[in-house]
């Protein structure tokens, strides 16, 4: 294992003792309860949002604090929930009198903390809904899920969600709105190498030389299926297809198009399976209305793609593209 770290124990507070340092304008880190918190929060008069999960998928999801995205991030240990404590302590954090969300991708430790989290501050009159995201196609069931996985769908929920949020939206239409992004989302990802997790000291699982992985999670957990490597374009439909036909998008659509790092994937490889995307939709009548490109949800240094379809409408276009102001994304309306 060759890492840049110091105590394999010690990597995640370490960490977030960096990103304070790094963006003291931006957040404020609450190392003890392993916390990403927005600067200024809780903004009164405004849905606080929360999610989290397992730290080795940055920058998601504390890199997503700030201004038009989340209020909050709860950081578990590597590929670990984090605990119902934390997200107790976050939606207290954000709470601004108008009632806390909780974005939560669907593997059953987050799903199950979370929940035990709203119960703890709805006792103290906190309003509190949680939407789960389930948007990956690859299988219907995993190591770590009762149904679908939630994956890259998550990051584009954070963002439009945040923003319907910073406009004054109320916690039932900021709620509705996630349910509508998620029913909308489609994801599936593929592996080229495994990932290590420090604290384990080798390889999540075992890849020849020339094999791949088509569908896999984001902590490494079986896809549909092993095969030869093969060229981007071909991998690139083994991963659009199934996406397509799911929801089934169809002639006409405008899509949000993300096409996602597992964390060791370089851009030109990512550009080569865009430019292959965009073929395969215009194929299909489908447009681009709007693009994401780089490691936004990763799996530590395994190397892999993942593609992220979202069927758009006029609100979610004008959402996406309000203001936001974080450490992973910044952008003016």
């Amino acid at each position: 294992m060759k890492k840049l770290i110091n105590n394999p124990e010690d990597v995640v507070k370490e960490a977030l003792q960096g990103m304070a340092e790094a963006y003291p304008e931006l957040i404020r880190v609450d190392v003890e309860n392993q916390l990403v918190v927005r600067k200024e929060a809780p903004v009164q008069g405004k849905v606080g949002i929360v999610s989290g999960g397992g730290s080795g998928h940055e920058p998601m999801h504390g890199g997503f604090v700030g201004k038009g995205m989340l209020d909050a991030a709860c950081a578990g240990q590597v590929f670990t929930s984090p605990v119902p404590d934390q997200m107790y302590t976050a939606a207290k954090d954000v709470n601004g009198g108008k009632g806390v969300l909780f974005i939560v991708k669907n593997y059953t430790g987050d799903v199950m903390n979370f929940d035990l989290a709203a119960e703890m501050a709805q006792a103290e009159d906190i309003q509190v809904q949680s939407v789960v995201i389930d948007d990956d196609v690859a299988v219907q069931d995993s190591l770590y899920t009762a149904g679908r996985r939630g994956v890259g769908g998550t990051v584009l929920a954070e963002k439009i969600c945040g923003a319907a949020a910073e406009r004054g939206d109320s916690l039932d239409d900021v709620a509705n709105l996630c349910r509508r992004v998620n029913e909308n989302v489609r994801s599936m990802g593929m592996a080229l190498t495994p990932a290590t997790v420090p604290a384990a000291g080798k390889p999540s699982f075992e890849l020849g030389p020339n094999e791949v992985e088509i569908g896999i999670g984001i902590h490494g957990e079986p896809g549909r299926r092993r095969m030869e490597l093969q060229s981007a374009d071909d991998i690139t439909e083994m991963l659009a297809e199934p996406i397509l036909d799911d929801l089934p998008f169809k002639n006409g659509d405008r899509v949000l198009a993300f096409v996602n790092s597992m964390g060791g994937t370089p851009y030109l490889e990512l550009y080569i399976v865009f430019n292959k995307l965009h073929e395969i939709l215009k194929g299909r009548g489908i447009s681009i209305a709007r693009s994401l490109v780089g490691p936004y949800i990763t799996s530590l240094e395994m190397q892999g793609v993942s593609i992220t379809l979202l069927r758009m409408d006029d609100e979610m276009e004008m959402l996406w593209d309000a203001p936001v102001y974080t450490p992973a994304l910044k952008w003016k309306a």
